[in-house]
């Protein structure tokens, strides 16, 4: 990672995901930012690899007998099912973990958790994600990709820890995904060859209310 972006990233992930008070950063170039100059030479690598771990990842499931939860989870799943872009409004979400392929021996090759809270807010022209429940908690920023996608940057909160890490500072807690819209009011965040458990993690995003 570019040591440039290192303060601008730590200050966005931290301040507009992390305090959730209301605070406000300062003006910035994130709007323009490529996201492939933060991003871990891993993380870049991951992004790649998206599909092929998508497609590793349903394989294990469905040899391990999951087709039927795989299938009743529809477009979420489907790893070429998205459609034209068009990015959340922020507010609240019900965000959905689902495990799909189990990395190792010990782990389920299929596993859907149950809602949890997540949060959406406009920071500088830019998308932050936090998710505010739960033992794992993902927390950063939406950044620009292709016109039908955006990219998750961000660290991976556990327990009872009140901030992030930087990006970049621990690569076991760096996070990135794939970001895409799979309905009228849904999204997904793949994130491929994630550093725990699985071969993909898939998280559902609905708007509350």
């Amino acid at each position: 990672m570019k040591a440039a972006f290192v303060p601008l990233f730590a200050a966005l992930t931290l301040v507009a995901c992390a305090k959730g008070d209301g605070s406000k950063v300062e003006p910035s170039r994130t709007a323009s930012i490529d996201w492939r100059e933060i991003a871990t030479d891993d993380d870049r690598a991951r992004v790649r690899q998206w599909r092929t771990a998508w497609v590793q990842g349903l394989s294990k499931a469905e040899a391990g007998g999951h087709q039927s939860e795989i299938a009743k989870e529809g477009a979420l799943l489907q790893p070429d099912a998205a459609i034209d872009w068009q990015t959340p409004q922020p507010g609240p979400y019900s965000c959905r973990m689902v495990k799909i392929g189990a990395r190792g021996s010990g782990t389920l090759q299929y596993v859907a958790y149950p809602p949890f809270d997540c949060r959406l807010r406009a920071e500088n022209g830019m998308t932050s994600f936090a998710k505010l429940t739960g033992s794992q908690r993902p927390i950063g920023l939406f950044l620009p990709d292709t016109s039908r996608r955006m990219v998750f940057l961000g660290t991976l909160q556990l327990g009872d820890e009140k901030r992030a890490l930087q990006y970049g500072q621990d690569r076991e807690r760096d996070m990135v995904g794939v970001v895409e819209r799979v309905d009228e009011r849904r999204w997904r965040i793949a994130f491929p060859y994630p550093h725990f458990e699985s071969t993909v993690d898939v998280l559902e995003l609905v708007p509350r209310g």
